[in-house]
């Protein structure tokens, strides 16, 4: 009988070291735990969460810190704790088996295991008392250890019928091929419709409560709106940006976005902040100001990266996992407000305080559960509140305006000065490659279509980190802390090998990282991130594609022996690996080398029927078949790099919302560059009197143009 001694104080996650003082005797997911199980025979207790997760935390309170029911747990089981962000291949596994039992998945995750690693029985949250319809944890553990003892052959059954379906559930159906291009001509039309039927008419967003921003439906919206002219769909994107931004989701002092809003109005959140949301919203807001051309979306974009520089920037340039949601030891508390704290925050400035109070709707009531206190939202707005005040000053109503507005931004440096002082939230410091990645993306992008060069700057600086620690033979590695590359350890039945001192991560880290390198391109005109972008693409096909299935699955070939491996075909918060791998191939195919078409051909087409069938579960796969059927625009502008008038044909590109789009430079003096790009280099001459661009879809390009408005033109 093994010690009952909690095994995480050398682990490198965040969350895991968040358990390490329970005194649950908690072992991570690896040999010494497995081995254990089967040789003592035992159930195995497997607890899957998060650094920021706020049920999480209250598990741990509840029943993880409390002595009598750790030593129930010790006694009867196994206790395995994973940190879903460095084990997602776990996650993907074991959620299924909550949502196959009829149930919402979700953090903390609950499964009891058969000692070869076989789920039979799962949930998520549970109280240390029955409550709420729900049994108290310790009924639970006796029923569980209970069952296991006196019922084993039941339980066996259950846990092969239950790993069985989860084989099936993860892997794209097998279809007959060829369904892509007839599925073309309607393809946004009606994936739109069923995303449609769901959208909040009043409110924005897919569904009532909770409400999440699901990026990847409105980015099949948007492409709908904007290149079909589908108005209404235009319309719910625009109206859901709008109540985003208005909400409680969105942090109206410091910026950037909390994870979801617990009610349809976008008010009340769950507090965390997520590096991913961030990321996916930044792009979406970029795209926004590209379509609508509203000024808000823009600022929007320019505080969800104060956020990002200010809060979750690592030293070396790589950005941050998550922040939690609470702190003192409550959900919120370090962001909400009541009337006294605004006075204190803001003094004796009656004006700054009196338009704070009713642009952010603080009352004395509140609106955050029954604590008096106010989540910060666009109550009204600064003509609204300006109407209303009296601020004793004579003058024409526009300077009253202004005089509110100046009080309005006094406010909030006040407010935002007070809110830093008070004992801030946890943060998780990993620098994962995967959410990085899609923030480097978006940071590039954005940075062009908003004119911010430094955003560019920041992108290529956390690019150029991991490349440097993390990247090995075009194998991406899953996560950095402290500076150290770290993440899934070798473990029974995989070799797990390590790269170099990196061990491969996940489809994700490959797909997502991969697409990053080529929007840093594309921004920065440098042919060497074509480079890594084909040397991730080539070890992701070695390592992740199948050709039985076909497609790629999420781990590598000579990872961990799991009891199954899956393949991630269906959006979460973050878009679905399979479709960023598929994309990633398909813009190499477009500009680069026309090899890697096959294999996001034919993942795209296991993944269409599904897709038509359920685009809110597949809308990053929407939008990649819509790139592989309309065809990508791409614009190469041909010219000197750096000179004005090729950098001045180049803005008018990253202006325009072309969501399929590739944009290359090709500098007559510098062979590499044309060589980064030869399916669309060819073909395209200099002129000796400044830079010229072609528009192309295909093998199909326009005359050349030379100035931006007729470029422009062009693109419209």
């Amino acid at each position: 009988m093994a010690a009952h001694k909690n095994r995480l104080a050398s682990e490198s996650s965040p969350y895991l070291l968040q358990h390490a003082h329970n005194p649950v005797a908690w072992y991570p997911w690896g040999a010494e735990a497995l081995d254990l199980a089967r040789r003592e025979d035992k159930p195995i207790l497997l607890s899957i969460g998060y650094a920021a997760c706020h049920w999480c935390h209250v598990m741990e309170r509840e029943s993880f810190e409390d002595e009598a029911i750790a030593r129930h747990m010790n006694d009867l089981f196994v206790n395995i704790k994973v940190d879903r962000e460095e084990r997602p291949d776990l996650d993907h596994i074991y959620q299924l088996v909550v949502q196959l039992m009829g149930r919402s998945g979700g953090w903390p995750l609950t499964v009891f295991l058969t000692p070869d690693q076989r789920p039979f029985f799962a949930g998520t949250y549970f109280p240390p008392k029955d409550a709420l319809g729900m049994p108290g944890f310790p009924k639970v553990l006796d029923k569980i250890a209970d069952a296991f003892r006196n019922r084993r052959d039941d339980v066996e059954q259950q846990a092969q019928e239950i790993t069985e379906a989860i084989e099936r559930a993860q892997r794209a159906p097998a279809r007959a091929a060829g369904i892509v291009a007839p599925a073309s001509s309607d393809l946004l039309r009606r994936a739109s419709r069923q995303l449609l039927a769901r959208l909040d008419p009043r409110h924005g967003g897919i569904g009532s409560r909770p409400k999440f921003p699901n990026t990847m439906a409105l980015d099949v919206l948007l492409r709908r709106g904007v290149l079909e002219g589908d108005r209404v769909a235009a319309e719910g994107v625009e109206l859901t940006l709008d109540r985003m931004r208005d909400g409680g989701i969105w942090d109206h002092l410091r910026g950037g976005f909390h994870r979801y809003s617990t009610d349809e109005r976008w008010l009340v959140p769950h507090f965390e902040k997520m590096l991913y949301d961030n990321a996916l919203l930044l792009r979406l807001y970029a795209d926004g100001f590209r379509a609508f051309k509203k000024p808000i979306y823009a600022e929007t974009a320019r505080e969800i990266v104060g956020y990002l520089f200010a809060e979750m920037r690592d030293p070396e340039g790589g950005f941050y996992a998550s922040q939690d949601a609470d702190s003192e030891g409550r959900e919120g508390k370090f962001f909400v407000w009541t009337l006294d704290q605004l006075r204190d925050a803001v003094g004796e400035d009656q004006l700054a305080y009196d338009v704070a109070r009713l642009v952010f709707g603080i009352s004395e009531e509140g609106n955050f559960e029954d604590s008096g206190a106010t989540v910060l939202s666009q109550h009204r707005t600064l003509e609204q509140a300006a109407a209303v005040i009296d601020d004793g000053a004579a003058g024409a109503a526009s300077t009253h305006l202004d005089r509110c507005r100046d009080a309005l931004a006094r406010a909030r440096v006040a407010m935002l000065a007070a809110r830093d002082a008070r004992p801030r939230p946890a943060r998780d410091d990993k620098v994962l490659a995967s959410w990085n990645g899609l923030l480097i993306g978006a940071l590039a992008d954005a940075g062009r279509a908003l004119d911010e060069p430094a955003w560019v700057d920041a992108a290529a600086r956390a690019f150029a980190l991991l490349e440097r620690k993390l990247i090995r033979g075009g194998r991406v590695g899953r996560y950095l802390k402290d500076g150290a590359p770290a993440g899934a350890k070798s473990e029974q039945g995989g070799s797990g090998a390590a790269v170099g001192d990196v061990r491969p991560g996940f489809l994700d880290d490959q797909a997502y990282l991969g697409n990053a390198a080529l929007d840093l391109y594309e921004a920065t005109s440098d042919p060497r991130y074509v480079d890594v972008a084909r040397a991730i693409a080539d070890a992701m096909i070695a390592h992740h594609w199948d050709e039985a299935a076909p497609g790629f699955f999420f781990t590598p070939d000579d990872g961990d022996a799991l009891i199954a491996r899956t393949q991630d075909i269906y959006d979460q918060a973050a878009p679905s690996a399979a479709s960023m791998a598929a994309l990633l191939c398909l813009r190499l195919s477009e500009i680069a080398d026309e090899r890697y078409r096959s294999p996001a051909e034919r993942q795209l087409d296991v993944l269409a029927p599904t897709a038509l069938e359920n685009s809110f579960g597949l809308g990053q796969t929407v939008c990649v078949l819509d790139r592989l059927t309309r065809g990508a625009v791409t614009v190469v502008v041909v010219g000197e790099a750096g000179s004005a008038s090729a950098a001045e044909l180049a803005r008018e590109a990253f202006k325009a919302y072309l969501p399929n789009r590739a944009i290359v430079l090709v500098d007559p003096a510098r062979p590499e560059s044309a060589a980064a790009v030869k399916v669309v280099a060819e073909g395209k001459p200099a002129r000796p009197d400044g830079a010229v661009a072609y528009a192309c879809r295909g093998r199909t390009c326009s005359a050349p143009v030379t100035t931006a408005a007729d470029l422009k033109a062009l693109l419209a």
